[in-house]
Parts: structure tokens; sequence; C-alpha cells
């Protein structure tokens, strides 16, 4: 991630993808818990927000985002995309006590050259139905978002290329779990 950065901007906006969830979330914390947490090429489950126990204010969510560029500037080479969707998909489903689970897997799309294919992608944003599974892709190298996009069951991905069209991702995957529930 920290690698193609400057070609795409990807890290930028997982950070600003972060910075996001951190101020729509505040002022919610007794109606929703939410946990984060990264994967990379050395981690399937780096913690980065303990459930329940969101950055209290902008010195706190500053040290999120820092932990964020460190990791990924000294992490190796590689890709946990499907081990940790598993992981965190499992996650939530065994949240009892929750109305609704959400998983929100962000993603630089790089997936092709580790052997990801979209059918196992699909697969795991799929197995388990207590869970509304979406995957954001926020980098794209010779239009891998867009291919992987188009191979994903429709309403469980968007590709966010330009922060602006963050707020938008998201209100896109509510809206269409509320679709999907009616």
């Amino acid at each position: 991630m920290y690698y193609f950065n400057g070609y795409d901007g990807r890290l930028e906006r997982s950070l600003q993808c972060a910075v996001l969830v951190f101020e729509a979330m505040r002022g919610f914390e007794e109606r929703y818990r939410y946990r984060m947490v990264g994967h990379s090429g050395d981690s399937v489950d780096e913690p980065l927000v303990k459930l329940g126990l969101p950055p209290q204010n902008e010195k706190e969510q500053l040290r999120v985002v820092q932990r964020m560029v460190a990791h990924s500037q000294f992490c190796s080479s590689g890709d946990h995309t499907l081990e940790a969707a598993r992981l965190a998909i499992a996650s939530a489903a065994a949240q009892t006590d929750a109305d609704e689970r959400f998983v929100f897997l962000f993603s630089d799309a790089n997936l092709e050259r580790y052997g990801v294919r979209p059918a196992e992608l699909a697969a795991v944003l799929t197995a388990e139905p207590s869970v509304h599974a979406h995957a954001i892709f926020l980098g794209d190298v010779g239009g891998q978002a867009e291919r992987l996009q188009a191979l994903l069951p429709p309403g469980t991905s968007s590709v966010c290329l330009d922060p602006s069209t963050l707020p938008a991702a998201f209100k896109a995957a509510l809206a269409d779990t509320v679709l999907r529930n009616a």
C-alpha cells in the first residue's frame, strides 16, 4: 500500500476512511459499536481500534492514523485480504447483541498480483448471511478495481479513487442492505 501510494493515493484514502469512520461515529457510541483492524503482508488482524473503545479525541485519532502509516511503511509485501475478511466477518457474526452487523473491507484491489480470484472474494463476502460485508477498493493499478467490482455480486463492492466518493460508497452500502432486507 505504501509503495503504490505515490501512484494512486491509496494509503491517503485509507487514512481518510479511518477519519471518516471516526467522525461519522462520534456521538453515536451508545448506539453503535465498532472495531477497526488492518491487514497487510505481515498481518491478518492488526488491531487499530478495539471493539467499543473508539478514539475519544483528535489526538487518539491521530495515533491510530500514525500506526496505519507506520505499519504500511514497514510491513512485508503480500496480501491477507481473504483471511482478514473471513476473520472480520466471523467476529461480526459472533456479536449476538447486535441488530445489524457490517464489515467494510478496505482494499487496494491489488489482489491479482497475489493470485486472489474474484470468486474467492465473492464467496467470503457472502458466506455469512447475518453480516453485511462490503469491499471498498481504494487503489487501481491497471483497472484491477473495476474488474473486481464487475465480477463481484451486485451491492458488495465500491470503487473509491476520489476521496469525495467515500461517503457515497458508505451510503450506498447501507442503503443496499436496507433494500435487501425490505
